[in-house]
């Protein structure tokens, strides 16, 4: 069963190491993680708009796949029931990407590593921060 990593995490693991919690970096050196292919666009949507530092001058594409190599992350697909239960009442989190993180999650009864309070706060995920 993989770890679920939420989108902030990759990029903290990618940028600034230290915002990780010793929890979540413990997780990581564990193994084993995973991202909803939904992360990769909110990574590149980030990059885009130059919220993430580009200090070695690559492309979007270039960073991401750096990311998921150094980490060894698969990348999970959103099928219709991920989408589906991203849509239910568990979830009291506007954000539509932080909902299929969530229902990802969920789905294939994993943790979820999150700073997020809002997605910390559903009962029914196992968050690891």
């Amino acid at each position: 069963m993989p770890t679920i990593c939420d989108t902030h995490i990759l990029l903290f693991w990618a940028d600034d190491k230290t915002r990780l919690s010793a929890k979540a970096h413990a997780a990581i050196e564990q193994g084993g993680l995973a991202c909803s292919d939904i992360t990769l666009w909110e990574i590149a949507m980030l990059y885009s708009r130059g919220r993430i530092n580009n200090y070695a001058g690559v492309t979007a594409a270039s960073y991401i796949h750096d990311i998921l190599l150094g980490l060894d992350v698969t990348v999970l697909p959103i099928t219709p029931e991920i989408a589906e239960l991203a849509q239910s009442e568990l979830f009291i989190h506007g954000d539509p990407a932080d909902r299929l993180i969530a229902a990802t999650s969920l789905a294939y009864r994993a943790s979820l590593i999150t700073a997020d309070e809002k997605l910390r706060a559903i009962p029914q995920l196992r968050c690891i921060w």
